[in-house]
């Protein structure tokens, strides 16, 4: 057995190798989406399929990974299957996955004959087919039209590319060549952590690399029952709301009741609608990833992130709400739902641990796509994620323009975006007066204008807060909401935030403008330095 020293200088190694991972696939992506958003994530698992080391990427992913692989495990493919140099994927959000343009690749790690763990990637690919460019169609009403659904299977068995399958892939996606090179480095990313991994239980032996991994869970899980044992017990409640689903104009509630109990904490989501007829619904492990995100950034001291974190906490969502949709409920815009559970779930903590949790972020992922068409028929993708401005503390004002709580995505340059496709970004930058009034102010949101240069382009849109705004604390007031607007020959027309396939032609201008967030404390004890500062900055109007 390690001594703690040697215990924890072995963590940090995974954690470093998840990290390596991370580079890997940064360096070597090809679509605009993963190279430069940065929408992708990488893990490590132990051999039972327990997450026990991650970069630092994305919460959605990250927290959401684990429960991903442990489901092709249990139902599709059980471990006894794997062999060296296999690499498993999957995408299909009811056997795993969480949505179809994110696929999910693992790769096992033996030595000396024995599995010792499992290296995983997660990619947003740029496109993979169904009734929108992108995969994020908004008015799909049933998973079969969000695009090519990949069940568990080996892409790659003993080292080897099964060219057959890559065909089929290739064959039903806008983008073949962007698909493939974000698929090659994944492949890469996974080489490298599997090659990492071995070295190191090398160096340790096969017994006591995973004796250690057990015990790395294990400390965490001590850490989070420490954690959640220093807040009050008691039951507290909050809700928010969805817009709509794009189907129907009617708000969808969301509502989570926290229960803390000693060194345990249970969050009830009973309380939540239905299952939308539109593409706005979340799997159990899409929702689980939101509550296990939210008991983390509360947490009064660091805990190294792993699934023994998640043991103390129990999710209570029953089959058939938006929370724990049913198949084949369509669920591109899953993102929708976990955003709106973070901002619920810190909302009712907010009642247990006053002074710890902001007011609400601006909680959507404002993901837009374009298809832009030429006049010989070439076709171009552009999958576009905007953020807004992060909630108001009790002691400073939100961050603007920030990406904030389930995400961790960077911007597509503009130049970038000009240099691949007939678009030109005619306007970028922070949204005057879209923070939330209070004595501290919420962060900013966006806006953000794309011209078409091509002859036609075909425009998606799956926004949200149009109609809740993020709600401000202590008396703070909501930021503002969403807009979106299409500008043709001089003449401005607003969107609702739900938009599927429109058709645009040369000239057009789409503009998007992000919520800011909410508001901490009455504006009325705002001080007159911050308010005159404000406004020379131009974070207000004069």
């Amino acid at each position: 057995m390690m001594d703690p020293v040697a215990l924890e200088i072995l963590r940090n190694a995974l954690t470093a190798a998840a990290a390596e991972m991370d580079v890997t696939v940064w360096r070597t992506s090809r679509s605009t989406v993963v190279r430069e958003l940065l929408d992708y994530s990488t893990a490590i698992f132990d051999a039972n399929g327990e997450n026990i080391a991650q970069a630092a990427r994305i919460p959605q992913h990250l927290n959401s990974m684990g429960a991903g692989l442990l489901t092709v495990l249990r139902d599709h493919m059980p471990a006894e299957r794997w062999r060296d140099g296999d690499v498993v994927i999957t995408n299909d959000p009811y056997c795993g996955g969480q949505h179809i343009p994110d696929i999910l690749a693992f790769r096992p790690v033996f030595l000396d004959g024995v599995r010792v763990a499992i290296v995983g990637t997660l990619c947003h690919h740029l496109d993979m087919g169904g009734m929108a460019a992108g995969s994020y169609a908004a008015a799909a009403t049933e998973v079969f039209q969000e695009g090519l659904r990949i069940p568990p299977l080996k892409l790659v068995k003993a080292g080897v590319l099964d060219e057959d399958i890559l065909a089929m892939m290739r064959q039903n996606v806008r983008r073949p060549e962007m698909l493939w090179g974000d698929l090659q480095a994944q492949l890469a990313s996974l080489a490298v952590g599997e090659g990492n991994i071995r070295r190191l239980a090398e160096r340790t032996g096969v017994a006591a690399f995973v004796d250690a991994c057990a015990r790395m869970l294990d400390g965490s899980e001590r850490a989070m029952r420490a954690m959640i044992a220093r807040i009050p017990d008691g039951r507290y409640e909050f809700e928010d709301f969805l817009d709509n689903d794009g189907i129907s104009a009617d708000p969808i509630r969301i509502h989570a009741a926290v229960e803390v109990h000693g060194e345990e904490i249970t969050v009830d989501l009973s309380g939540c609608g239905k299952q939308a007829v539109g593409p706005v619904n979340a799997t159990l492990a899409s929702s689980s990833s939101a509550v296990s995100y939210c008991i983390m950034a509360v947490a009064d001291t660091e805990i190294p992130a792993n699934a023994g974190c998640y043991r103390p906490i129990r999710t209570i969502a029953p089959e058939g709400l938006i929370v724990n949709a049913r198949h084949p409920a369509p669920v591109a815009n899953r993102v929708a739902v976990t955003h709106r559970l973070a901002t619920t779930i810190l909302g009712a903590l907010h009642q247990a641990i006053p002074g710890r949790v902001p007011a609400a972020y601006y909680g959507v992922s404002y993901v837009c796509s374009f298809q832009t068409i030429k006049e010989d028929g070439e076709r171009g993708v552009l999958v576009e994620i905007e953020v807004g401005g992060s909630g108001a503390y009790d002691d400073a004002d939100g961050l603007s323009g920030y990406t904030f709580g389930m995400h961790n995505n960077f911007n597509i340059p503009a130049e970038m975006i000009e240099s691949e496709l007939p678009l030109t970004v005619t306007a970028y930058g922070l949204l005057p007066g879209s923070g939330g009034a209070g004595r501290h102010r919420g962060g900013l949101g966006l806006f953000r204008e794309w011209r078409i240069d091509s002859a036609e382009a075909i425009f998606t849109a799956n926004l949200e807060r149009f109609t809740h705004r993020p709600y401000g604390l202590e008396g703070g007031e909501p930021g503002r909401e969403g807009r979106l607007f299409v500008t043709r020959e001089g003449e401005r027309t607003a969107y609702g935030s739900k938009v599927n396939n429109l058709r645009l032609r040369r000239g057009d201008v789409v503009r998007l403008e992000t919520s800011g967030g909410g508001g901490y404390g009455s504006p009325e004890t705002r001080s007159e330095a911050a308010r005159q500062r404000d406004t020379a900055l131009g974070y207000v109007a004069a």
